[in-house]
């Protein structure tokens, strides 16, 4: 039974190590990537006037009244 909790912590801290860090790496991989990906793909043909005009036609302004 001697030095059995610095045995045992050692064990854990090592484990508790690598899970972080595998789920660090599949969060990156997995989730953080592709929403970059997602939304480099939607700004390369997003047109901001071209959006606001559609907002602006449907009413949602009150400072820019449609025409």
């Amino acid at each position: 039974m001697r030095r059995l909790l610095a045995r045992r912590m050692k064990f854990h801290l090592f484990g508790a190590f690598f899970v972080s860090v595998g789920c660090a790496a599949l969060y990156k991989f997995g989730i953080a990537e592709p929403r970059k990906r997602a939304y480099a793909e939607f700004y390369k043909n997003y047109d901001a006037m071209k959006d606001f005009e559609a907002m602006r036609a449907a009413g949602v302004f009150e400072c820019a009244p449609p025409k």
